[in-house]
């Protein structure tokens, strides 16, 4: 693909109920990104470092509210995920391959709304969690659940102009290996135009059906698509360094294989825009081996294979 990668970090974890992910990026760059990446026969591998993030215990969650509901630290994550946007935006316009480095999942709405500048986009979710909470539904009221909702404008989030991604169309995100749900989220999901698979889905069908299906529903009409990986999407067992672990994930060989899927779909179709790699916990993991699996799975979906 001759792609040039760019790196960007973003060390934020107050979107998460768990500190932690804001070492995320480190341990990841520690664990051999840039060598797995080459060995993905990227053209080229250049770090642009990490955005600044305001440490959490020098700011009040609460400063900032919708008129109902919680988003804790809203102000702060809008202003982290504005410059995200920026830095992801600015990389494409370059022709570089911006991968994101997190942090919680909340930076994911700087990410797609960088990406979807300018360009009709699709997104493919890996997640156990929907992430489709808003202030109004969120029982807790942290802002990593809720990253998926903000993008697509939902409920308290239709006019944060920050969040949104006006060219990301439901009905072109695709939601894979769902397993965890609030019972507000699950009713918001049946209702839109997304579509979700659960374990069951890929218990019935297979990872690598499912995947496929996924990117016809995401690349449907669109100029390109953003590949979201949550760690916590995979099983504890495989990847215990996350904030939010579910038991009943996918296994090793199945995150594999469906992020080759990803990149056989990218090689056949130039489909891959932009590719984040979130909620990495070292603080939680054993030997930095969520790390390395991160660095693993990136490389497989930017075309490392066995042969």
């Amino acid at each position: 693909m001759n792609r040039q990668v760019r790196i960007i970090g973003t060390p934020m974890d107050l979107g998460a109920n768990r500190r932690g992910v804001d070492m995320g990026p480190s341990a990841i760059r520690y664990a051999g990104l840039a060598e797995e990446l080459e060995a993905a026969d990227v053209e080229s591998v250049a770090d642009a470092g990490d955005l600044l993030v305001p440490r959490a215990e020098e700011r009040d969650p609460d400063a900032e509210q919708p008129d109902e509901g919680s988003a804790k630290f809203l102000r702060e994550t809008a202003d982290v995920c504005s410059r995200l946007s920026d830095e992801v935006a600015a990389a494409l316009d370059d022709d570089a391959f911006p991968l994101v480095l997190g942090g919680d999942h909340s930076i994911a709405i700087g990410t797609v709304t960088g990406a979807a500048r300018g360009t009709d986009l699709g997104v493919v979710w890996f997640d156990a969690h929907g992430d489709f909470n808003t202030p109004k539904t969120s029982p807790s009221g942290n802002v990593h659940g809720m990253p998926l909702a903000a993008l697509l404008g939902i409920g308290d989030f239709a006019d944060t102009e920050w969040a949104n991604a006006p060219t990301l169309r439901e009905e072109n995100v695709a939601i894979v290996g769902l397993r965890s749900l609030d019972d507000t989220e699950r009713e918001a999901i049946r209702d839109s135009d997304v579509t979700a698979y659960t374990m069951s889905d890929i218990d019935e069908r297979g990872i690598t059906p499912v995947v496929e299906d996924a990117l016809d529903v995401a690349t449907d009409g669109v100029d390109g698509i953003h590949v979201s990986l949550d760690l916590d999407w995979l099983d504890p067992k495989e990847a215990p360094g996350v904030g939010t672990p579910v038991r009943g994930g996918v296994t090793y060989r199945e995150a594999h294989s469906a992020l080759e899927t990803v990149a056989e779909r990218d090689e056949a179709e130039g489909v891959l825009r932009s590719l984040e790699v979130v909620e990495v916990n070292p603080i939680l993991d054993e030997h930095n081996e969520t790390a390395e699996l991160a660095t693993e799975l990136a490389a497989s979906g930017l075309g490392k294979t066995i042969l």
